[in-house]
C-alpha cells in the first residue's frame, strides 16, 4: 500500500513534529522496510527517507543502489563515502528541530526500537531531537484497511473450523482406543491448513497437560508425547490467507478429555474473566472515543488474574499486534515485559491471550480484536469453558 504522504504530514503538523525520518541498513528496520515497500527486496547500504511536516519528501540513497526508493515520491540525493553521507544527512535535516524515528527511550518497546543507538546519536549531534514514531507506525503501517480486515475474518473462520475438527479428531481417536500423539495431531492440523489455503510462519502448538505449562512448547517427531484420557489439551493456531497483503488471525483454545479437576477448571475460569476484562477495557474506551493504550489493556487483564492469586503464573504479556507477520509492528497489550504506551488506533488488529502456567498444566485463552472508529470487535467466538473431548 503506498504511503499516504498528505495524511502523514497532517498528523505531523497536529503533533508539532517537523518530520518523520525513515532509516534502514540491510533490513535492520523492518518498519521502514515495510513502509518503503521494500519487503522481500535485497538492500545493502544505508538509506534515509525524510517526510517533512510541510513540503516534498526527500530521499538519500547510496550511489551503488540509487534506485532503491524510486517507488516513493520526492527528490533523490546520492552519497558514496562516509563523509559525504554525513554532510548529506546534515543537508537533509537542515532547519529541522524534531524528527520521529523508530526509537523507544531506553528500548522500553523493543518491537518499535529499530534504529540503532549510533544513528540516533548521529542525528542528535546535528542538533535534532529524536522522538518515538510509535503512533505514526500504528496509524500508517500497522493499521488495516477494509480489504486486510476481510482477510483476517476469512482466516479466523478457517482457524476456528480447524480447531473444532482437531478436538473432534482427538476425541474419535481416544474413544476408539487408538494411540495418538501431539506431533501426529499437529501434522494433521498442517494438512488442514494446506486444504484451507492458510499459511503460517511455523506449525501450531499442540500441548498436552504438563507441556501446556510451557507457553511456547513445540511437539517434535523424535520425542512424541501421547494424548490420554483425563488430561488437558491446549491448541494454539495462527495463519493467514495465501494471498498478497493478507493479515493473520491467531487463537488458542483448551479442552479436557473427560471431567476436568477443579484446579484446572478454576484456573481456566480466571483467565476467561481476565480476558473479558481486557476486552471490556478496549470496547468501553473506543465507544466513548477515549484513548486506550496497550499497557492499560494488559493491566486490566492482569489485575483480575493477580487478584485471583495467579499473578506469578501469568508470565507473558497479555497480547500482541497482528499484521502480515503474526507478531505485527503495532501496539502490544503489555505492561509486564515492556510498558507499551502506544494508542490502539482505528484499524488496529491484536490478540488478548492471558494464561496460567504451572509445572503440572497450563491454560490459555486467545481471541482477536479489531478496533474501528466507534467500536471494537472480537472477531470470533470467545471460549467460556473447557471443551469436553470425548473419550468413549
Amino acid at each position: 500500500m503506498p504511503l499516504d504522504i498528505p495524511a502523514i504530514q497532517k498528523t505531523l503538523a497536529v503533533d508539532h513534529v517537523d518530520g518523520w525520518l525513515l532509516y534502514d541498513f540491510h533490513g535492520s528496520n523492518p518498519v521502514a522496510v515495510s513502509l518503503a515497500g521494500l519487503a522481500g527486496k535485497h538492500t545493502t547500504r544505508r538509506w534515509y527517507y525524510f517526510i517533512p511536516a510541510t513540503g516534498a519528501p526527500r530521499k538519500l540513497v547510496h550511489a551503488i543502489e540509487p534506485f532503491v526508493l524510486d517507488s516513493l515520491p520526492g527528490e533523490r540525493e546520492a552519497y558514496a563515502g562516509r563523509r559525504q553521507l554525513e554532510q548529506k544527512v546534515t543537508d537533509l535535516l537542515q532547519g529541522t528541530k524534531t524528527v520521529a524515528m523508530e526509537y523507544s527511550p531506553e528500548c522500553a518497546i523493543p518491537y518499535l526500537s529499530r534504529v540503532d543507538a549510533g544513528t540516533v546519536e548521529f542525528i542528535r549531534r546535528l542538533g535534532v531531537r529524536v522522538i518515538s514514531s510509535g503512533d505514526l507506525v500504528g496509524q500508517f503501517e500497522a493499521a488495516w484497511d477494509e480489504a486486510a480486515i476481510a482477510t483476517h475474518h476469512a482466516a479466523s473462520r478457517k482457524l476456528y473450523k480447524i480447531k473444532d475438527d482437531t478436538f473432534a479428531f482427538v476425541g474419535a481417536k481416544l474413544a476408539a482406543g487408538e494411540r495418538i500423539t501431539e506431533f501426529a495431531v499437529q501434522q494433521q492440523m498442517l494438512q488442514w491448513f494446506r486444504d484451507a489455503g492458510l499459511v503460517a510462519d511455523s506449525a501450531p502448538i499442540v500441548a498436552a497437560q504438563e507441556h501446556a505449562g510451557n507457553p511456547h512448547y513445540a511437539p517434535t517427531a523424535d520425542r512424541p508425547r501421547e494424548l490420554r484420557p483425563n488430561e488437558l489439551l491446549l491448541l494454539d493456531l495462527w495463519g493467514k490467507l495465501d494471498t498478497p497483503r493478507a493479515v493473520y488471525a491467531d487463537i488458542t483454545w483448551c479442552g479436557f478429555a473427560g471431567a476436568p479437576p477443579a484446579e484446572i477448571a478454576n484456573a481456566f475460569g480466571v483467565i476467561v474473566a481476565g480476558r473479558d476484562a481486557g476486552v471490556a477495557k478496549v470496547q468501553q474506551a473506543v465507544a466513548a472515543r477515549l484513548p486506550v493504550r496497550g499497557w492499560e489493556v494488559d493491566r486490566a487483564t492482569r489485575d483480575v488474574i493477580t487478584a485471583a492469586g495467579y499473578g506469578d503464573q501469568f508470565i507473558h504479556r497479555t497480547g500482541h499486534s497482528l499484521g502480515e507477520e503474526v507478531h505485527g509492528n503495532g501496539v502490544h497489550m503489555d505492561d509486564y515485559e515492556t510498558h507499551d504506551d502506544r494508542q490502539l488506533l482505528p484499524g488496529t488488529g491484536f490478540t488478548i491471550e492471558p494464561g496460567i502456567y504451572t509445572p503440572a498444566f497450563g491454560v490459555r485463552t486467545e481471541i482477536n480484536m479489531v478496533v474501528g472508529a466507534t467500536s471494537a470487535e472480537v472477531t470470533g467466538p470467545r471460549q467460556q469453558t473447557l471443551v469436553t473431548i470425548r473419550t468413549r
